[in-house]
């Protein structure tokens, strides 16, 4: 599984990666807390959050708590809700509560090998915020955690 992040205009971020499961099959997994604690985030953390009100105007909140206490939870509110189609959703990393949230669009496109190609697309506040999450790491967290879910998805997780 290749995982491939882009920034094609200034205040863009596109994820794309290609899993091994059907788009229902990966919508549950996104979309059922019981699943998305399989899954999420990076194995050094632990998930302690996921409340998902899957309706538009809806919230979601997801978060992993460190060895050390430190909570680390974004959350927001789910705008258009497309069954197994898309997601439209604000995003806001709540330990910066002042901060203008990210939009983002999720879809799962079926593949034809019964696969689903997922691309998120998020549009930041500024140009230098999207790339301040970039050089903080954010890479290195996606890719993990798409490897976890591509794991999870297989039954290995």
């Amino acid at each position: 599984m290749v995982t491939l992040l882009t920034t094609p205009s200034d205040r863009e971020l596109v994820v794309t990666s290609t899993f091994d499961a059907p788009p229902g099959r990966l919508w549950e997994a996104w979309t059922r807390p019981e699943q998305v604690r399989e899954w999420y985030g990076s194995t050094a953390l632990t998930t302690t959050v996921v409340d998902v009100d899957l309706r538009a105007g809806g919230a979601w909140r997801w978060g992993q708590t460190a060895p050390d206490g430190q909570e680390i939870v974004f959350s927001g509110t789910y705008e258009e809700v497309v069954p197994v189609e898309r997601l439209d959703y604000t995003e806001v990393f709540e330990q910066m509560p002042d901060a203008e949230p990210v939009r983002v669009t999720l879809t799962f496109d079926a593949t034809p090998d019964g696969g689903t190609a997922l691309t998120s697309t998020s549009v930041w506040p500024s140009n230098e915020i999207r790339d301040q999450a970039l050089a903080a790491g954010m890479e290195a967290g996606v890719r993990e955690q798409y490897d976890r879910l591509a794991a999870y998805l297989k039954g290995e997780a």
